[in-house]
């Protein structure tokens, strides 16, 4: 009977730490969220991305004209049947803005996915492990880290061809090094505590330790400097566009709309050609930017003590 009665108390004190931690989890997140909504830029780039997703996804829907369909109408002005005007080859300038924030999109979310995934793995592993491989893996990001990252974009690019999928990934593939630095250095504090320590004498495998005890507990940081990269990816799409190294015509995109303000009679007389997507590069990379600030002050520690 003693044992039994022993069991059931050890069940009932695992399910109150349980549910004491579900709570404590709860308040933690409803804090974060109210110090979120407190900040207002923060909350306004979250509805102008809202806004420009729902954009890009019915761009179909939304958009006035056929983003591709050359009409005979020139360079034309803003007027009734083409609000923000034509461009040189007679295209639609607000369908092909709207078709735009596709790729913009496109290209931050996915080139910021491989980024973290990389720069995630291989900081846990750094930081983890230590020895041999945390200063294989720190040369390695030193290396990457030293080159001038636009020549180096620009160089691959013009190598493996200006695609759509091919600046994702070189994006991607090039962008690592500052979110592995960031979680080593996570990483190195967090597998001291106590917690991680006892993961290891209960045997728990190191992938389980990384990814289920270790990640979550530093992943505030992580998830700030990924909206940032979000914001430097729309930045380089829209550069390497602007110098034909990025999206290809005729597909829309911010930037290679602003190739043909390269010209200074377009940039005197024909503003409806680079104005309205020079617009859209600063509100989305603004809007991104704010996010990461309200994000980084809602998740510091500092704020809950």
């Amino acid at each position: 009977m003693s044992e039994v009665k022993t069991e059931v108390e050890n069940n009932a004190n695992s399910l109150i730490l349980e549910s004491v931690q579900n709570e404590e989890e709860e308040s933690y997140i409803k804090a974060v969220v109210h110090r979120f909504l407190k900040h207002k830029l923060a909350v306004a780039g979250v509805v102008v991305m809202v806004i420009l997703a729902i954009c890009a996804i019915l761009a179909p829907v939304i958009a006035p004209q056929n983003p591709y369909k050359v009409t005979n109408i020139f360079s034309g002005a803003p007027s009734a049947e083409h609000i923000l005007g034509t461009d040189k080859v007679g295209r639609d300038v607000l369908s092909r803005l709207i078709y735009g924030a596709r790729v913009s999109l496109i290209v931050g979310i996915g080139a910021v996915s491989i980024s973290a995934i990389i720069g995630t793995t291989l900081g846990l592993l750094s930081g983890y492990a230590g020895g041999w491989l945390d200063m294989v893996i720190m040369r390695i990001t030193d290396m990457f880290m030293s080159f001038p990252q636009m020549m180096l974009i620009m160089v691959i690019v013009s190598i493996v061809g200006p695609k759509l999928s091919n600046l994702i990934i070189v994006l991607g593939f090039l962008g690592w090094p500052s979110i592995a630095r960031l979680v080593r250095g996570s990483t190195l504090s967090v597998k001291e505590a106590d917690y991680i320590k006892s993961t290891v004498v209960l045997g728990f495998s190191t992938p389980r330790i990384l990814f289920m005890h270790i990640l979550p507990n530093i992943f505030a940081p992580v998830l700030v400097n990924i909206t940032f990269g979000i914001a430097n990816a729309i930045i380089m799409e829209a550069s390497l566009s602007f110098l034909g190294l990025g999206v290809q015509p005729p597909t829309a995109s911010w930037g290679n709309m602003l190739t043909d303000s390269q010209s200074i009679s377009v940039l005197t007389s024909q503003p409806w050609l680079w104005i309205p997507p020079g617009i859209m590069i600063i509100i989305s990379v603004l809007a991104v930017n704010f996010i990461g600030d309200g994000m980084r002050d809602a998740l510091d520690p500092k704020k809950f003590r």
